[in-house]
Formats: structure tokens, C-alpha cells, sequence
């Protein structure tokens, strides 16, 4: 519908109601001109050809005008539904151009604010925070499993169902202490994002029961007082090499985890005060353990120091290179010759 008439404000008076038929038969004119509809929507036709659709409003004594898309990739129906909107928030007492805007922002911060960037993110914070090297390696495998699923998705738009997908394909091959990590991960990211404001709250905070709990591994372990006796007494008869048969000696002293024990160093201890003082970053709960020293203990190192020298580095140190200490392996082999299982001190 083509009109020149305008009321008071210089807005076109629709003479009736505007129909897809006479948008689309409006012709660019010399000049920009309007097509109006009912309740402030309007046409804004421009000499290039472009149709502009726009809601004329006031608010706090102000006249705003609000842009809602062009036609026709904006429907005339579409149109009305934008203004009947915007209507709606002015009836609320909200502006519609700040609404718009704020929206927008609202939507770029989620669009860069997807899983994967949110997930490095977290694992830089906590690498600077102590993580040891083996942890950021093990969070970085879990985050790989998330590659190609959940890292492009904005965390806001990732829903309990999609994280489920992704460790119900983990359960399907068997690895149910994987999806469960992975479950745990994925937590941690999304409780970051909520603490960082970019997230309501965290969508998994409801799947802990939806996984197969993974049946627990009982390793093997002496429980008898007289078998204890004959492991002390094997190690003191071991024949192998003298470093080993030094660690196996100390570790019933100490009560520490194998890699605990392997990448001791000498800087650690504190002979004068009879203390072991191993750093955050190689405990399980990234924070410092003092062990106290028994006399036998702090014989036992003395000794090894004055056969090794008092060189700085790796306690045990490995016989192919100092600047590595022995293996697990090392330890599990050395015990197995003696007829016991593996050293179960604790998790490495």
C-alpha cells in the first residue's frame, strides 16, 4: 500500500490494513518514504530498493524507533509479532532498542563462550595454581574426549542429555572409569563457568546417578603381622642393585606413595630436623606433606649419600641418567623377584 497521508507526527495513517501484496508492490521513489501498518509498525522504503521494517515508540517522553528486519526476509506477520513484542516489554516498563541490544551482547558472549575455550581456560587457572604436570596431562586426555561433541557448543546452549550422549559413548566401550572422570570434568568446567558469570548453573549436576558405577579393584595387600616380617626380611637379603634395595628398605618408614618415593630429592629433607618435606605439586591433594624422619630412616639416606655423594637431584636416581629417577617398575620387579606383588603404598 502506497500512502502519503501522515498524521500529526509525520507517520504514515494507514488507510487499510497493509497486506504482503502491496508490500511487495512498492516501488523505490526519489526520496525515502514510509508504509504504515497498525500500533507503530511501519515501512521504511529507501530509494536503493531496500525495505526496512520499524516500530516507532515512546518512552519516558522520548520517541525511539526500533529496526525489526527487512522484508521480505522478514515476513509481514513476522513483523507484527516483532511489534506485539516489543509492546509487550514497554507495557512491562522495559525499553525494546535496549532489550535488542542487550540481547545481542548477550548472545555474542555465548557464542564465545563455548565449552572447549571455558575448559582451557580452567586448566590454565589450576596449572597456575599447582597442578602438577601429570594432572594437566591427564585433564588435557579427558578434555580430547569432549573434541568434535561439546568443545564448539556454547556452555549456555549444552543441555544434561548432550553431556550424557558423549559418556554413554565412553560406557559402550567398557571404560567406566573414564566416563566417570569424564563426568567429573565435564563438572568442573561448567562450575567454573557458573563462578566466571557465564553460566546459570551446572547441567550435570544431576547425571552422577545416571552412569555404571565401575566394580573397584581390590590390589593385593599383606595383612598378616608374620608376613610383613618376611617382606622386611626379604628386602634385606635383596641382591639386586643397591639403589633399589635402598628404596624398598625406606619405604616401609616413610608410608608414602611409589612415585612420592621415586622423585625424592635432596633438597626435600631435613636431616637436622628429622623431616621429609614433599612439595604440593607431587601430592594427590596439591598440598605440602611433611614425614617425619625415624632414626632408621635418616641412617638409611645417610648412607646412600655417602655411596652416591652428596650430589644434588633424584634420591634414586636412575642408572642410566641422573636427571631421572627409577621406574615403578623398578620397585614392582625388585619385589616380585622376592616373591611379593607389587607395592601397594598408595596410587603413584
Amino acid at each position: 500500500m502506497d500512502t502519503t497521508d501522515t498524521d500529526n507526527n509525520g507517520e504514515p495513517k494507514p488507510k487499510k490494513a497493509m497486506t504482503d501484496t502491496t508490500l511487495k508492490a512498492a516501488k523505490p521513489r526519489e526520496k525515502p518514504y514510509k508504509l504504515g501498518d497498525s500500533g507503530g509498525l511501519f515501512l521504511l522504503v529507501q530509494p536503493s530498493g531496500g525495505k526496512l521494517w520499524r516500530f516507532k515508540y515512546r518512552i519516558d517522553g522520548k520517541e525511539k524507533k526500533l529496526g525489526l528486519g527487512t522484508y521480505p526476509e522478514v515476513s509481514l506477520a513476522a513483523a507484527r509479532a516483532a511489534r506485539d513484542d516489543a509492546r509487550k516489554q514497554l507495557a512491562a516498563g522495559a525499553d525494546p532498542s535496549f532489550e535488542k541490544k542487550r540481547a545481542k551482547v548477550r548472545a555474542q558472549a555465548s557464542a564465545a563462550n563455548k565449552f572447549g575455550d571455558i575448559a582451557r581456560e580452567y586448566v590454565e587457572k589450576r596449572t597456575k595454581e599447582g597442578w602438577a604436570e601429570a594432572t594437566v596431562a591427564k585433564a588435557e586426555w579427558l578434555f580430547e574426549h569432549f573434541g568434535g561433541n561439546l568443545s564448539r557448543y556454547p556452555v549456555t546452549e549444552i543441555e544434561p542429555a548432550d553431556v550424557l550422549a558423549v559418556l554413554r559413548g565412553v560406557e559402550a566401550k567398557g571404560n567406566l572409569e573414564t566416563a566417570r572422570r569424564l563426568l567429573q570434568f565435564a563438572s568442573r568446567v561448567f562450575r567454573h563457568a557458573v563462578a566466571t558469570a557465564r553460566l546459570g548453573s551446572d547441567p550435570t549436576r544431576d547425571l552422577k546417578g545416571a552412569l555404571t558405577a565401575p566394580q573397584p579393584k581390590h590390589h593385593a595387600a599383606i595383612v598378616q603381622p608374620a608376613r610383613v616380617g618376611e617382606l622386611l626380611r626379604a628386602i634385606e637379603g635383596y641382591e639386586g642393585n643397591y639403589i633399589t634395595k635402598y628404596a624398598l628398605e625406606l619405604a616401609p618408614h616413610v608410608f608414602v606413595r611409589p612415585g612420592e618415593l621415586r622423585q625424592a630429592t635432596w633438597s626435600e629433607f631435613d636431616f637436622g630436623e628429622a623431616v621429609w618435606t614433599i612439595p604440593a605439586g607431587r601430592m594427590k591433594m596439591r598440598k605440602s606433606h611433611t614425614v617425619p624422619l625415624s632414626r632408621q630412616s635418616v641412617a638409611l639416606l645417610k648412607g646412600l649419600r655417602e655411596i652416591r655423594g652428596d650430589r644434588p637431584g633424584y634420591v634414586f636416581r636412575s642408572m642410566r641418567t641422573s636427571s631421572r629417577p627409577i621406574s615403578e617398575n623398578t620397585l614392582n620387579a625388585a619385589l616380585r623377584r622376592l616373591g611379593f606383588a607389587r607395592l601397594e603404598t598408595g596410587a603413584d
